[in-house]
């Protein structure tokens, strides 16, 4: 088993340059599925999500070519398999875009129900609707999803909730689709608006993305043929510019889109840090006492919640008391005992969590409980007295490339090893 050891407390300095996003790549890639040819993706992120991806890719026949370890050749002409067995898609939440994709192209896709992090219940009743309004017919059963149809035919689909993964998978399905689909309370985020990005340089026409309303004109066919560089990681920036404020640090935070970053840099003033965007690079600096605030996390440009832990821990050794309200996942203060067992003062109950400010933490050893909850581990180890050992490490490796590389080169006292 491998572990992290930290030793805090220290101050993070420096610069750190932003990965690709983890949540456009896990969906770029079998957006793939829907080209007949080729085409090369960028500035992938390296990571194991990304890495099952394509695996998945290969065994449905696709043929992949890595030239480094952000880039890579897919050609799908070849796919010969419309079946991905529960074992492989329990590992991760992502896998549920290979029905979208694999429906679009082949009209039948069977896929084990998804895994990933343990945030409660995830329905995927709004991938089912919008499969259904396009035409086809779906069966749940044995830990199975299966999705058939004689053909896709263009309709209005309103999304009864606001969801990242249901709004992409409409996309995905109806771009080959007869006629034209509007996607009606679509999400906004920015990797919404990537896959799009993606699909229409590949031959799709989608317009709208990044808004309520996302209209998709069907095309008879995504011929490829081009590149395409996946969209820096709003996730993995705000990580960074929280870590440098709880770290008392000075940090620039370079390859990143201020724009998506905008409710994080409000929070981060808001209690007390600094922060100086220019253009795709920013400063983030400790100079005073950070305080209380009230936070909710929402859909895009809300604040996000996959930046909550992240900022549970600031808030942690913020002076005064703090509320953070979780509106998108039901579990996802399991990381509150983690950091109770290093001295922190945190009261959870269902989707809400008091933070009663503490002058420090102290080391202890604790396990991510799912993938955020490792990276807000990681920063509160940077920032306690002694060393901290942190667990379950795959579910890092998930989402953050080389994490550990990144904050050493920050200045941070980190080490994986093996236990």
């Amino acid at each position: 088993m491998e572990k992290l050891i930290i030793t805090g407390k220290t101050p993070l300095k420096g610069e750190v340059t932003i990965s690709g996003a983890k949540n456009a790549a896990v969906a770029i890639i079998p957006a793939t599925l829907l080209i007949n040819g080729t085409c090369t993706i960028e500035n992938l992120p390296n990571i194991s999500d990304v890495k099952l991806y394509c695996d998945i890719l290969k065994e449905l026949g696709a043929k992949i070519t890595w030239h480094s370890e952000h880039e890579v050749t897919i050609n799908t002409t070849n796919i010969n398999a419309h079946n991905i067995p529960l074992d492989t898609t329990r590992k991760f939440r992502a896998s549920y875009y290979l029905l979208g994709a694999l429906l679009g192209r082949c009209k039948y896709a069977q896929v084990g129900s998804p895994g990933g992090c343990n945030l409660g219940a995830r329905p995927i009743d709004q991938h089912i609707k919008s499969f259904e309004a396009l035409g086809a017919s779906v069966d749940v059963s044995n830990g199975n999803i299966t999705a058939t149809a004689k053909k896709l035919k263009g309709t209005s689909i309103y999304m009864d909730v606001v969801s990242v993964g249901a709004t992409i998978n409409a996309m995905l399905a109806s771009v080959l689709a007869e006629g034209t689909t509007v996607i009606d309370n679509a999400a906004k985020e920015p990797h919404i608006v990537d896959v799009a990005n993606f699909l229409n340089t590949m031959g799709a026409d989608i317009r709208g993305a990044g808004t309520d309303i996302i209209k998709v004109n069907g095309v008879k066919e995504l011929k490829g043929n081009a590149t395409y560089s996946v969209v820096p990681d709003q996730i993995e920036a705000g990580t960074f510019m929280i870590a440098a404020i709880a770290s008392k640090g000075d940090i620039i935070v370079k390859n990143c889109i201020t724009k998506h970053l905008e409710s994080i840099i409000a929070k981060i003033i808001e209690v007390g840090g600094n922060v100086d965007a220019n253009g795709d690079h920013l400063r983030v600096w400790y100079d005073k006492k950070t305080h209380k605030a009230t936070i909710k996390t929402l859909p895009y440009p809300g604040f996000p919640t996959d930046l909550q832990p992240q900022m549970g821990v600031l808030l942690s050794i913020s002076e005064g008391t703090s509320i953070i309200n979780e509106s998108i996942w039901d579990s996802r203060f399991q990381y509150t005992a983690e950091l109770n067992k290093m001295g922190a003062h945190i009261t959870s109950q269902g989707k809400t969590a008091v933070f009663e400010g503490v002058k420090n933490l102290t080391a202890a050893p604790v396990y991510a409980t799912d993938l955020r909850a490792g990276a807000a581990l990681i920063i509160a180890g940077i920032i306690a007295n002694g060393k901290t050992e942190i667990y379950h490490l795959n579910h890092i490796d998930r989402g953050y490339e080389n994490i550990e590389e990144k904050f050493r080169k920050l200045g941070a006292k980190i080490e994986r090893v093996e236990e």
